[in-house]
């Protein structure tokens, strides 16, 4: 079963519930009061900065307008500069190689040449030295053998020595021969 309240338990929670309603509603009106004063102060710094930003934006806007082409321009003209070179450097690459080759083909001409040369000497002194030593030798051989028999003819004695050398004596000279 149910019992009921006594009606004081009713005015005392209407009461309270009517109370808080108020201060909630004081509490709202404050919040209220304080938005509209912060919405005052935000308005007037709201108007200080668009006076102030409104020409810096514009004067970035017209900036921006003027540069822009020339970026544009300047962007074409250094992709078209940095084609250029780089055709340029093939070319020159090209250019370097094909003075390289033609360097490299003639100093080996130049090897081959100076060879060539110094081979051509070598030859040239062997043939020289065989053309000029041998007759030599053999002339010399004849004139040794010429004397000898001079001496012999004009009585000199001749003498072999122990080294194979003969030796010619005549009073008190003595000379030596060495086979040619």
């Amino acid at each position: 079963m149910q019992q009921s309240l006594p009606p004081v338990y009713y005015i005392v929670f209407t009461a309270v519930t009517a109370a808080a309603v108020l201060l909630q509603a004081l509490v709202l009106l404050g919040i209220f009061i304080a938005v509209r004063k912060s919405m005052g102060k935000l308005n007037e710094v709201a108007d200080e900065l668009k006076g102030k930003a409104l020409p810096v934006l514009s004067t970035t806007q017209s900036l921006l307008d003027d540069v822009s082409p020339k970026l544009k321009i300047a962007t074409s003209n250094l992709t078209e500069v940095s084609y250029t070179l780089r055709h340029q450097a093939k070319h020159v690459n090209k250019t370097v190689e094909v003075l390289l080759d033609k360097t490299n083909a003639q100093i080996g001409r130049v090897d081959e040449m100076v060879t060539a040369t110094f081979d051509a000497l070598d030859h040239a002194s062997r043939a020289v030295e065989v053309a000029v030593a041998l007759p030599a030798r053999r002339v010399s051989g004849v004139i040794h053998g010429v004397k000898a028999g001079v001496e012999v003819l004009l009585g000199k004695k001749s003498h072999s020595s122990p080294n194979g050398t003969s030796s010619v004596v005549s009073g008190e000279e003595s000379t030596e021969q060495k086979p040619a």
